[in-house]
């Protein structure tokens, strides 16, 4: 293994904000991390608009930290064209939030997502409507906090037609799922498949294992719809607990204090209380950091980190969500049975080695000439040649 190399030494001597800042900033590019970003931009680059793209995983597994990386990623590659064109936009991101009334606000999406794009007078947008009258034509139009949902739905559609992002990245997408009686989930999705269509841009959606709920409503939408898998570490699998240890170590070497804790003594207890998500483990060692820059000690001790371990029924709660989730992405050998059933390759199969087995009964056999008896010595009978021939 390549060795680890840790925080500027500069910074011990800098104020506790600036090494908290630090820290807090700091990622690492762990395995799971890595592949479900090469898997996401590899999506991403065959995709085309009218797909959408759901990635989901456990709470603090590190989705955030995968967008910005996304983000970064895409922005670099139209840096060219932004030259050449900079009224263009690389990338849209923004994040949903909670609704307040317990379902979801359309038209506060749309006003966030113009603001997000930097669209100027988004309060004061004017949708005009021409009428032709037989003696003096009018023009009628609405604007502003009068603006109803159709509105801004088209300023999103012109906005995102001239501005031409490479991706719509939504984070906490789950809140799609939080609707008004009597509203399916389907038509939630198909809103931004048809905004994807419109538009030609390709939307990314990421949340927890809610965005679940959207997965195979129906036809149309299964089709049109891929899923990423982002996962935390599971120490049933094979390589997951050396890469939770790695990750644990790289923490170690980058919390800018005067002495280095062993954070790895006790991976184990770092484990149980992340249940193998990093992000959960950053953010822990993070106020636990804090607190040890809070009291002016030069190390962070088991009182700090154990002072802000997540409770056993936060544990509890998260890890049931996770097994719930990780459950449904399972496919099972019943799921398999049931379809090659319902598909009629069961029978099918069945069908062939029926077939093959009346074959096998039908084909002739070859049975041994049957010896004749007779007594020893005597000639057994047969034509012989008469004149060089034979009769």
């Amino acid at each position: 293994m390549a060795k680890i190399v840790g925080f500027p030494r500069s910074l011990l001597k800098q104020s506790k904000q600036e090494r908290l800042k630090y820290f807090s900033n700091f990622t690492i590019a762990h395995p799971r991390l890595v592949e479900t970003y090469e898997e996401l931009m590899r999506v991403i680059r065959r995709t085309g608009s009218g797909t959408l793209i759901l990635v989901f995983g456990p709470s603090g597994v590190g989705k955030s930290t995968l967008l910005r990386r996304v983000q970064r990623q895409l922005t670099a590659e139209r840096m060219t064209e932004l030259e050449e064109r900079p009224d263009l936009i690389p990338v849209v991101v923004d994040e949903l939030v909670g609704p307040d009334s317990g379902c979801f606000n359309w038209k506060d999406f749309y006003r966030r997502l113009l603001i997000s794009m930097d669209e100027p007078l988004v309060d004061r947008k004017v949708v005009y409507e021409k009428t032709e009258a037989p003696q003096s034509p009018r023009i009628y139009f609405k604007t502003g906090p009068r603006s109803v949902t159709a509105d801004l739905r088209f300023a999103v559609e012109q906005t995102l037609k001239y501005r031409k992002p490479g991706a719509v990245l939504i984070d906490e997408a789950q809140h799609l799922a939080k609707m008004a009686s009597g509203r399916k989930l389907e038509d939630q999705l198909d809103c931004l498949k048809s905004l994807s269509n419109q538009t030609g841009v390709l939307f990314v959606l990421m949340g927890t294992y809610e965005l679940l709920a959207f997965h195979n409503l129906n036809a149309q939408l299964s089709r049109r719809t891929i899923n990423v898998h982002f996962g935390r570490y599971r120490l049933d699998n094979k390589g997951d607990g050396h890469a939770f240890k790695s990750a644990l170590l790289t923490f170690q070497k980058h919390l800018p204090l005067n002495e280095e804790p062993n954070l790895l003594a006790r991976w184990d207890y770092f484990y149980e209380r992340s249940l193998g998500c990093v992000g959960i483990l950053k953010d822990w060692l993070a106020r636990a950091l804090g607190e040890t820059l809070d009291q002016g000690s030069s190390r962070l001790t088991d009182k700090h980190v154990e002072m802000y371990a997540p409770s056993l029924s936060q544990c509890h709660k998260l890890l049931s969500d996770a097994i719930a989730g990780e459950k449904k992405l399972t496919d099972k050998k019943e799921s398999l049975h049931e379809l090659r059933v319902r598909l009629g390759l069961i029978g099918c199969d069945q069908e062939r080695q029926s077939d093959q087995a009346t074959l096998k009964l039908r084909k002739p056999v070859q049975r041994a000439h049957p010896r004749t008896k007779g007594r020893r010595g005597r000639r057994r009978a047969k034509r012989d040649p008469v004149a060089g021939r034979e009769l």
